[in-house]
Parts: structure tokens; C-alpha cells; sequence
């Protein structure tokens, strides 16, 4: 695919989000005899996590919907194939999906091969609104610029003054972090899609530095 065909993609995902989620490893210098001292140890709480999982779809120059799944009920609190059609295909993507392509002309919509994504129902919707899929692995975030973005999310939310504490708060932080999100942090990803895509299959499908 050349840069003029990756305009035409509608690019989706989903990513959890949760309080107080940040990761890596915390260094801390001391002396020996300070290796337990009070001033040199992260406490942890043992503590049910608040977390809301997320969906979003953005273009090149354009951010779609962002949505906060509601009711999740699938393994592990994961997406089940009827809210993946009720609360993202048949609303905002469709509505999203309608208005680029009136804009661009013809459009494609990407997402992954996750079990809700592939069920019969979604399948079955997609093809009878007219909405042309763009096939893409199930575990693949090199080749997703949505991806990326999820991290810029994140960040946004973790340098609010006062980080939110409870779901509710949880889920207006997560929307205004999305309606932060600019344009040009979108594109800064899409000019990398063909670099990409030669990185994975120089990879073999394996790591690579995106």
C-alpha cells in the first residue's frame, strides 16, 4: 500500500485504563543499612483496581469516537461480540464511517481478530451496512497507529492535577484526555505506517522497534 492508500483506513482498537496504572521498574538510591527504611520502599495495596476498558478509531488528520464500554461480561471482563456491535459498530463507527466516507470517497475500516470482533453478528452487520473491513492480526500493535495513542492517553490523564480517584471521575478523565489529543499527534504515527509494515515483515512477524 502506498501513503495515499493508508488515508483511506478507519484504524480501531481497545485498551483498558486504570487508576493510578503506572508501570516500570522505580529505582531508589540508599545506603546499605537503608534498604528497608521507610523513605526507600514503594508500599502496595492490595486493593480491587478501578478500570474501564476503552474503543477508539481515528484517520489520518482525524480522530474518530472515543468509547467507554459499558456492562462488559466477557473472560476476564472482556468485550463480548453483542456490546462490540450495540456500542461501537452501530453508532459511532457507523456514524463516523459515513462521514469520511463522504468526505474521501472510499473507506475501509481495520480491526484486529479478536474473538467479539469476528463473531457472526458483527460479521454479519458490517457486511449488511456496507462497511468494507481491512483485515488485520489479532496481536499486531506495530502496524496500528491507534495504538501509540493509547500511551499519549494515558500520560494525559497522569499529569492531571488531581489524578481521578473513583470510576466516575475514571471515565470524564479518559474522555477529556481524547478530546486532547490533536491532530498532529495522530499523523506524527501515520507517517511511519510503510516503514512499518517492511519492519514486521523484515521481522518475520516478530519485534520491531515500533
Amino acid at each position: 500500500m502506498t501513503s495515499e492508500d493508508w488515508c483511506h483506513v478507519i484504524w480501531s482498537d481497545e485498551c483498558y485504563v486504570y487508576i493510578g496504572n503506572k508501570k516500570g521498574t522505580i529505582w531508589v538510591t540508599h545506603s546499605v543499612d537503608e534498604v528497608f527504611h521507610e523513605d526507600c520502599v514503594v508500599p502496595t495495596f492490595k486493593q480491587l483496581p478501578i478500570w474501564v476498558m476503552v474503543w477508539g478509531c481515528i484517520m489520518e488528520g482525524r480522530k474518530g469516537p472515543l468509547v467507554v464500554l459499558e456492562y462488559l461480561g466477557g473472560c476476564g471482563g472482556g468485550m463480548m461480540a453483542k456490546q462490540y456491535q450495540e456500542q461501537m459498530l452501530s453508532g459511532p463507527l457507523h456514524i463516523f464511517y459515513q462521514e469520511m466516507s463522504e468526505e474521501g470517497g472510499i473507506v475501509v475500516f481495520q480491526e484486529d481478530s479478536a474473538p467479539s470482533h469476528c463473531a457472526k453478528s458483527p460479521r454479519e452487520w458490517l457486511a449488511k451496512n456496507s462497511v468494507d473491513s481491512f483485515p488485520h492480526p489479532v496481536s499486531s500493535p506495530d502496524l496500528n497507529p491507534t495504538e501509540p495513542l493509547w500511551k499519549t492517553l494515558k500520560d494525559l490523564i497522569r499529569s492531571r492535577p488531581h489524578p481521578p480517584t473513583n470510576l466516575a471521575k475514571l471515565k470524564l478523565a479518559v474522555c477529556e484526555a481524547w478530546d486532547q489529543i490533536t491532530p498532529e499527534d495522530i499523523n506524527c504515527h501515520f507517517k511511519h505506517m510503510s516503514d512499518r509494515v517492511a519492519a514486521v515483515l523484515a521481522a518475520n512477524g516478530g519485534h520491531t522497534m515500533y
